[in-house]
């Protein structure tokens, strides 16, 4: 059988749903929520409010707001038998695997679990997007020796997962920079999580079977693991004498630079320019600026290296410069995946909705692709079966 070449891996470029809650420019570096730009919604929205554009194709007015706000903070504790859970599980599980082991937990405790209205379904998004940072924030507690802490009524959203992962009233600048994070991170597109989640909900499973999947297709490093790598990266090369010799080396002998490229973004990564600079101010503010100048050199250094070999489309993603930022808020390196779905969960959440309820093109309810078959072949009767007794060895 002659060996047939898949023109599309991993389904690059290939359109499989019509969505209404975010659209990428990859040429011109453009993310819009529901036609918003994401610079606009950074600077002037909050994730609360961008949470409820995803899943509602629009934003609220001050009351929607405040009532949303009242909801997400009523669902933010988690029923004692998850904690109690949480407490027997080996506490050097990685963050992500509990994570995504919690998540049908909370699925049996949803009154809402079997109700699959539209109503249900934004129920049940309202109660992930509140419990999924307070998941992370408990299992750091735990598996640190400590006891999980409560919400705080005074605080915002993510204030409230600052102070139940560290224990310390935050900083509100430090807690309006995560909240940028949360908005930044909270939806682009058909990506692999996303598009995992959808095709998980495409069998009518429920909600929490889709973000379980999700959380697992986030977990790896060339998705939302790779901040954690850069993180790693730059813990390496601190203390190196010549930062862009080590980059260049890197470049030479065929290595990645963490952080650098994407999929979709053939010119500046938006995102990536908002966490540039905060990741600039913020270290101006606690003293580490070094952790800023680090990566800036290497991004320097890269681009360079990627001009010279004309590669001028690869450039620093949101993955790049979110690892300064979150590290400088205290945040561990195995716990920045985790915190990136706590605001992608509002995304996945609004996407899986969308599956259940609303295409314009009619999409058939299962996904199903075709595969090309390229393994032995024997004709269209199918190869001869051989006892075992009967083949040789090794064939």
């Amino acid at each position: 059988m002659e060996t047939v070449r898949i023109k599309n891996i991993g389904l690059r470029g290939v359109t499989v749903a019509d969505t209404k809650i975010s659209f990428i420019d990859g040429e011109q570096g453009v993310l819009l929520y529901r036609g918003y730009r994401i610079e606009q919604l950074a600077e002037q929205s909050s994730f609360l409010e961008t949470a409820w554009l995803l899943l509602n194709d629009g934003l609220p007015d001050e009351q929607k707001l405040h009532s949303f706000s009242r909801t997400i903070a009523d669902a933010g504790t988690l029923p004692d038998f998850v904690l109690e859970s949480l407490k027997r599980w080996p506490k050097e599980a990685v963050p992500m695997d509990v994570l995504q082991a919690t998540v049908p937990l909370l699925a049996i405790s949803d009154p809402d679990l079997a109700d699959e209205t539209r109503g249900g379904n934004f129920r049940k998004a309202a109660r992930l997007v509140a419990r999924i940072p307070v998941v992370v924030a408990s299992w750091h507690r735990i598996r640190s020796g400590k006891d999980p802490l409560p919400r705080d009524p005074r605080l915002s959203h993510a204030e409230n997962f600052l102070w139940q992962l560290l224990g310390a009233k935050p900083d509100p600048v430090i807690a309006r920079d995560l909240d940028i994070c949360l908005v930044l991170h909270a939806d682009h597109t058909f990506n692999a999580s996303t598009f995992a989640c959808r095709e998980v909900v495409s069998t009518r499973a429920h909600m929490y079977a889709g973000v379980a999947a999700g959380v697992g297709a986030l977990s790896g490093s060339l998705h939302g693991g790779a901040n954690a790598e850069v993180m790693k990266m730059l813990r390496a090369v601190q203390n190196e004498k010549d930062v862009g010799g080590w980059v260049r080396r890197e470049l030479a002998e065929g290595r990645k630079i963490m952080g650098m490229g994407h999929a979709v973004y053939k010119t500046n990564d938006p995102r990536a320019l908002i966490l540039k600079e905060m990741s600039r101010t913020l270290g101006e503010k606690l003293g580490q600026r070094k952790w800023y100048d680090l990566s800036a050199e290497i991004e320097r250094v890269a681009l360079e290296e990627f001009h010279n070999k004309g590669k001028e489309t690869i450039k620093p993603n949101c993955d790049f410069f979110s690892a300064s930022v979150y590290h400088m808020m205290g945040i561990p390196e195995d716990l920045m995946t985790p915190v990136f779905a706590a605001s992608r969960i509002a995304g996945w959440c609004a996407h899986i909705i969308e599956e259940k309820f609303g295409d314009a093109q009619g999409k058939p309810a299962l996904y199903r692709p075709k595969a090309e078959y390229v393994g032995h072949y024997c004709g269209r009767t199918g190869c001869e079966y051989q006892p075992v007794g009967e083949r040789k060895a090794g064939g």
